[in-house]
């Protein structure tokens, strides 16, 4: 446990008060700063709606303000952004440690100047992030890339299309080189390519700009590069993580939330645990309604690439699991370090404990590097319940982790302590008073 003195960033959360009512989800956190990097490819201005009031938005809006462009947020759920402006290719070395996304303004800046400066990418602290799978895609479209000093120096005269096939799947290396593809001379393949939702709402808004992009398989995507993009007006997908969280929160708690905007055929994972484990939901014109019904049963979860168990929600569920009668485990595939939040939930009083599950072939079980863990790094964890979870005070780490112990914080006895919570900012639109909304006990000291 890390324990801090209580600050302005301290969330007070008081457990054991069912959440009743409904919120309304935002655009996806992880479409809506991409889409805007994406923005500055066309030569006029887009307009993107539903955008999220997130930090990590804040500063993707902010470097293209710097690189001089202009963006315009003065809409509730809409922003205008205007790349015409831009003459700057280097990215502070300040921006990295803010974000994850940093490596993302590559392609842009490179279609832009031919050449690129940009920092190495911060972000949650869930496993190194496989940068190769993006720069050995960038470079064989035709750039070259280079890291000194914590920086990415990239250049390229004319990226030109070539046939690409992943090592292994990549959800941010995908968006990377559908950026770089787009603009490029001939036709690109992208094979083993991800499947996210958000992957497709990023190859919708490219072709609304002008772009011929289209998935031929689940996994294999074509691009005709084309010579320049437009700007356009495009509605971001609903935040399914967003959805995931305030459902757990629900059912966690005993209580009943709708849940507007949600979209089933992007939970249909998680949804299938929830029939599983005995939770309700109900699917309308609305979004979606959850809530508790009664006792909950114990189940084995493997999180894998899309169209599987998102590795995002396993933090969530593994809260909710420790509510479920019986012993479950959940088996992380994607990220290599996706259990830092376990060490505060086993002090609040869960029992969980860290398992080795015998593979056959790791290198294809694995969608992370195996060099990144030793032998001896548990990737599961069984999970026995149901568990009366205790107050405590505690630092956050990353998003997930913080969103995983407020949870756990609202059906814990007494009242926990979470210190920076800017951590659940960057990806959490007023998290704290929209739980309360719904009757959750949370105050932000």
């Amino acid at each position: 446990m890390s324990t801090t003195t209580a600050t302005n960033n301290t969330f007070l959360v008081t457990g054991g008060t069912p959440l009743h009512g409904s919120v309304r989800i935002g655009g996806a956190k992880n479409a809506s700063y991409k889409l805007l990097i994406a923005s500055i490819l066309a030569d006029s201005e887009s307009r993107l709606l539903n955008f999220s009031h997130i930090s990590d938005v804040t500063l993707v809006a902010d470097i293209i303000d710097y690189l001089g462009g202009t963006t315009d947020r003065s809409c509730e759920r809409a922003i205008f952004v205007n790349p015409s402006g831009m003459t700057n290719h280097v990215i502070k070395p300040e921006h990295g440690s803010q974000g994850r996304f940093s490596n993302m303004f590559i392609p842009v800046l490179l279609h832009r100047f031919g050449k690129a400066v940009v920092p190495t990418p911060g972000g949650d602290r869930i496993g190194k992030r496989p940068l190769e799978r993006h720069f050995q895609g960038l470079e064989a479209l035709g750039a070259t890339v280079e890291e000194r000093d914590g920086m990415f120096f990239a250049s390229a005269d004319q990226l030109v299309g070539t046939t690409y096939r992943f090592a292994k799947n990549t959800h941010t290396g995908t968006e990377t080189l559908l950026m770089a593809a787009v603009l490029a001379k001939g036709t690109t393949v992208l094979e083993n390519a991800a499947q996210e939702p958000e992957v497709d709402d990023l190859i919708k808004f490219l072709n609304n700009m002008g772009g011929q992009i289209e998935r031929i398989t689940p996994t294999t995507i074509r691009i005709e590069g084309v010579s320049k993009l437009h700007g356009t007006i495009h509605k971001i997908i609903p935040d399914r993580n967003e959805a995931v969280s305030y459902a757990c929160a629900a059912i966690a708690t005993k209580g009943d939330v709708i849940i507007e905007n949600a979209r089933a055929e992007h939970l249909e994972a998680f949804l299938q645990v929830l029939e599983k484990i005995g939770a309700g939901y109900e699917i309308g014109d609305y979004g979606i309604r959850f809530y508790y019904k009664g006792p909950l049963t114990a189940t084995d979860i493997t999180t894998e690439i899309e169209p599987g168990f998102m590795t995002d929600w396993q933090p969530l569920m593994a809260t909710l699991l420790t509510q479920c009668q019986g012993t479950s485990i959940l088996h992380e595939t994607v990220m290599s370090k996706r259990f830092q939040y376990v060490p505060a939930l086993q002090e609040m009083g869960a029992q969980i404990e860290y398992k080795h599950i015998p593979v056959a072939d790791p290198q294809t079980t694995y969608n992370f590097n195996l060099d990144e863990t030793s032998q001896d790094t548990p990737h599961a964890i069984s999970i026995t319940g149901p568990t009366a979870l205790k107050a405590g005070t505690f630092e956050i780490q990353d998003l997930r982790q913080g969103a995983t112990l407020i949870l756990a914080a609202m059906i814990a006895n007494g009242t926990t302590t979470l210190t920076n919570t800017t951590q659940v900012d960057r990806g959490y639109e007023d998290l704290d008073s929209r739980l309360c909304s719904m009757g959750a006990k949370i105050e932000r000291v």
